[in-house]
C-alpha cells in the first residue's frame, strides 16, 4: 500500500449526516472519516455524479480506500457508471428507503401499496424544507391534492426509535390527506456496509445501534 495514503472515507449523501455520524460513535469508527454532500442534491440528482466525482478526485492521494454512501438515488445508473470506472463501491439499492428497510422488506412495502410516499427520520426533521417549500405547497397548498394524486399513504422508515418523531410524521401524512403507518427499520444495510469499510467485518456479525 502506498505509503501516503491510509484510512477509509466515506462520501455521503448529507441526508444521512446523523445517521452516519451515529454509528460511526457507537462503533468507535474514529478512523472513519466521512465527507457529506448537500442533501439538496436529491432534488436536482442529474448533479450527483458530478459531485461525487471531484469528491474522489480531491481525497484520491489521502485515502487507501473510499466508500461513496448513495444508493442510486435517481442518476439512473450514471452513478454505478462512475463508480465502475473508479473501482469503488457504494450502498445497495435504488435509494434509502430500500437499503434503510433493506431490499426485501422495501419490496414488500412496495407490493402493499404502490402508492406510498415515504419518510425517514432526516425528511420527518426536514420535511418544510426539502419538500413543502421546494414544491410550493407551503404557499399554496391547493397544489397538495394535485402532487400527491397518486398516492394513497405514508410510510414513516424509523432509524432511531429514541429520536423519532412519530407525532410530527402522522401530522405530515393528514396534512397530506394519506394514511400513515410506521415501520422501525434501525440503520438497515446502511450500518452492514459501513462496518465493512471501517472494519472489514463480515456482514452477519453485530453492530451497536443506537438507542
Amino acid at each position: 500500500m502506498d505509503a501516503t495514503r491510509s484510512g477509509a472515507l466515506v462520501i455521503a449523501c448529507g441526508a444521512l449526516a446523523h445517521e452516519i455520524s451515529a454509528l460511526r460513535r457507537l462503533n468507535g469508527w474514529e478512523a472513519l472519516d466521512v465527507q457529506c454532500l448537500p442533501p439538496e442534491l436529491h432534488n436536482h440528482p442529474e448533479q450527483i455524479p458530478g459531485r461525487v466525482r471531484e469528491a474522489i478526485e480531491a481525497a484520491r492521494a489521502r485515502y487507501a480506500k473510499i466508500f461513496v454512501a448513495y444508493a442510486d438515488c435517481g442518476t439512473g445508473g450514471r452513478l454505478d457508471a462512475l463508480l465502475e470506472t473508479e473501482g469503488i463501491e457504494r450502498l445497495p439499492g435504488a435509494h434509502c428507503y430500500e437499503f434503510f428497510a433493506t431490499a426485501q422488506r422495501f419490496s414488500e412495502l412496495a407490493e402493499q401499496e404502490p402508492g406510498t410516499f415515504y419518510l425517514t427520520d432526516f425528511l420527518v426533521r426536514h420535511f418544510e424544507r426539502l419538500v413543502a417549500q421546494t414544491l410550493g405547497i407551503d404557499r399554496h397548498p391547493e397544489l397538495i391534492g394535485e402532487y400527491f394524486r397518486n398516492y394513497r399513504r405514508v410510510v414513516y422508515l424509523v432509524q432511531d426509535e429514541a429520536h423519532s418523531d412519530i407525532a410530527h410524521a402522522r401530522a405530515i401524512a393528514e396534512r397530506l390527506g394519506l394514511e400513515f403507518s410506521v415501520h422501525n427499520t434501525g440503520y438497515g444495510e446502511l450500518a452492514i456496509s459501513l462496518r465493512r469499510v471501517a472494519e472489514g467485518a463480515p456482514a452477519e456479525e453485530r453492530l451497536a445501534w443506537p438507542r
